[in-house]
Parts: structure tokens; sequence; C-alpha cells
């Protein structure tokens, strides 16, 4: 009788176990470990807002410089959500801040890399308020951290490596993607405009700095004059806030005050559209979501900017 054929399923690095933070786990890293800087020859790393903020202070340049000169474009979900992910050494795969003695900037590494040799996944259940914070652990081929004698709790282990700052100053944006995924077809595909909008708040940090700054967006938005110096001069800050914005702009989630004249007109355009919205086909309802959006987007742009 001949063996049935199953279809070989590919490896994988990743230890198919969920843990949490008091759970613990064999792992150490160290300049005299054979394996040193192998993990950094073959890079995958998605960067986070707080990853950029921090990078491109470390090495003075603007957001749009440090954009330009070391990161590579990616996509964040099926409908084509901009990211960013770490750049290569020209004609490598190596991380683009490797050098012979390790990491170039390592006391401002990203996120992704404090967390090695641990993966970290954030769940939403159907109908839950809240995400559910998952771990799990990464051993790949090359790697001989875990043969070290060394054991420590994930707890132990995340704040060691000070994962617990930028987890913290990603949490707002995390959930913005989050909520994206989730919802899939129930949003639907967003406008080229909400991408662009998405991208400056996320990774431009100067731009959207400028955006804060203009006089469109002081008409549109009712922020105490202490505030918009906190936004101007306090980087932190100023990302939190870009968290806000996107929530608010992309999901209807209230939390900037707008002018009462302001609100007043969008309500009017929306009360007009939604009256005629029950007898739209599908198709036709998904266009006026996308110009509903383009006409917010319009409201809130800087004076004299029409891209």
């Amino acid at each position: 009788m001949s063996e049935e054929f199953r279809e070989p399923k590919p490896d994988s690095p990743v230890q198919p176990v969920s843990l949490t933070l008091d759970d613990r786990f064999r792992f150490r890293c160290h300049k005299g470990i054979a394996c040193f800087n192998k993990c950094c020859e073959n890079t995958d790393i998605l960067l986070t807002p707080y990853d950029l903020l921090r990078l491109k202070n470390r090495l003075d340049v603007s957001s749009r410089e440090f954009i330009d000169r070391y990161t590579r474009d990616c996509e964040l979900d099926s409908h084509g959500m901009p990211g960013l992910k770490l750049g290569h050494r020209e004609g490598s795969t190596a991380c683009v801040f490797l050098t012979p003695e390790g990491c170039g900037v390592y006391a401002d590494r990203p996120a992704a890399c404090r967390y090695y040799a641990l993966g970290h996944m954030a769940l939403r259940k159907k109908d839950s308020p809240t995400d559910e914070e998952a771990y799990f652990v990464v051993k790949e081929a090359h790697c001989l951290g875990h043969h070290e004698p060394q054991e420590q709790t994930i707890r132990e282990y995340l704040a060691e490596q000070g994962v617990d700052r930028y987890d913290t100053a990603n949490r707002e944006w995390r959930r913005v993607v989050l909520k994206k995924r989730s919802a899939g077809p129930a949003i639907g595909r967003p406008t080229q405009r909400s991408f662009e909008l998405f991208f400056l708040a996320s990774y431009d940090l100067d731009g959207f700095r400028a955006f804060v700054a203009s006089e469109g967006f002081r008409k549109a938005f009712d922020l105490p004059q202490a505030e918009y110096v906190r936004l101007l001069t306090d980087e932190e800050a100023l990302l939190q806030f870009a968290f806000r914005y996107l929530k608010q702009a992309l999901y209807g989630e209230q939390s900037i005050p707008v002018h009462p004249q302001v609100a007043a007109a969008r309500a009017e355009r929306q009360r007009e559209q939604m009256a005629s919205r029950a007898a739209m086909s599908a198709e036709e309802r998904a266009r006026l979501q996308d110009e509903l959006y383009a006409s917010l987007l319009d409201d809130d742009k800087p004076a004299g900017d029409k891209s």
C-alpha cells in the first residue's frame, strides 16, 4: 500500500507557544557569542513612529531626510496601508546601521531589535474593547543565544532591553493599525488621501508639526494656546496627538474639539448625504464615503495646500 502524500510544511523559527509576561525563557546575546551580528545581516524590520523619532534625532536629520536615506516602503495590510521598514546596506540584506563592531545606533535601536529573540502580538477578540498581549520565542538556526545559561521572565527581559518606553509610545498607533485590520471589509479600502494622512501622522513628524502649526488647522480645531505651544515644542507629545488625530479622522473618535462653525458645516453635509444613502448601491455608498472623507481632509489642509 502506497504511503499517503503530504505536502511538506515550511520550517518556521517561531515557537508556537503563547507566553505571558511572567513566563520564563532561556536566552542571552552578547559580543562574545560566536553568532554576534548574524541576526543583523538579514533584516526585515518594521519601523514604528517612535522608532523613527528616536533614530532621526540621534542622527540629527529631519523626518523626511531619514525616510529618504535609511528606510524602504512596505504595506501594512492588503489594502496597501503605507509603512516603513529599516533599509539595507547597498547590495546587501544587512541592516543599514550594522558596523563591524555591532549596531551603530544601539542606544536608539528600534523596538523590533529590542524584542529579539521574542515576538509580540496584540490581538482583539470580536466585540472586545481591549487588546490582548501575547509573546512567543523566535529560534533561528544561526542564533546561539538560546544555548546560553541565562534564564529570565519575559517581563525581566523586556525591562532590560528598554522596550517599555517604546511600547508605551507606540500603543495608540498600534491600535489604529489593529482597528483597521480587524474591521476589514466593514470599513473597506481607504482613500489615497487617508493613506497620505496616515503616513504623515505616523512617520513624517516634522511635516505633521507644520500641519498643526498651519492657519487651516487652527481655524478648524479649538485647542488652548498652551496646548499648541506644547505640541510645537515637545515631539513625544506631538506624536501622541498625531495618533489622536488619526483616530478622529479615520474612525470618527472625537477627542480633538473643532470650532463650532466647522462642526456645524460638517454635520449639515453629513445629514444631506445620509438622507440619500438608503437608495444607493453598495458601490455608490463606498464612493460617497470617499468623497466625505476627502472633504474632511480639504477642511483641515494648511492654507494654500491644494495637493
